[in-house]
């Protein structure tokens, strides 16, 4: 539906080193209407839709996060809209097929 979804998962010690790496993804994607994650740092987990409908994007890569049981990982995913509203089951499954996807070229099946 014309909107481009891209996922990028990398490796985080501390919520501070997340916080500068969200930044440098948040600037270099300027242009992108969302910018969703999620991360798990030993106990500590959190995620944000950022401005999606409740629960259709950062909930959902947090879930595949612990499913796959990865620590000191960080999943962002960077959406650039492309017109039209896909509404929130598509929304949540582009998501986490984006999230899934990215795992899979990482190696993590």
């Amino acid at each position: 539906m014309k909107s481009k979804f891209i996922a990028i998962l990398f490796p985080v010690n501390d919520p501070d080193e997340f916080k500068k790496e969200l930044a440098k993804i948040q600037k270099e994607h300027s242009k992108a209407r969302h910018v969703v994650y999620a991360y798990r740092i030993d106990s500590k987990t959190k995620s944000c839709d950022d401005r999606e409908p409740k629960g259709t994007a950062g909930r959902p890569l947090l879930e595949l996060l612990l499913k796959k049981d990865l620590n000191k990982t960080a999943l962002v995913v960077v959406r650039y809209f492309g017109g039209t509203l896909l509404g929130a089951g598509r929304l949540l499954r582009t998501y986490v097929q984006s999230g899934v996807n990215v795992l899979k070229q990482a190696g993590i099946e």
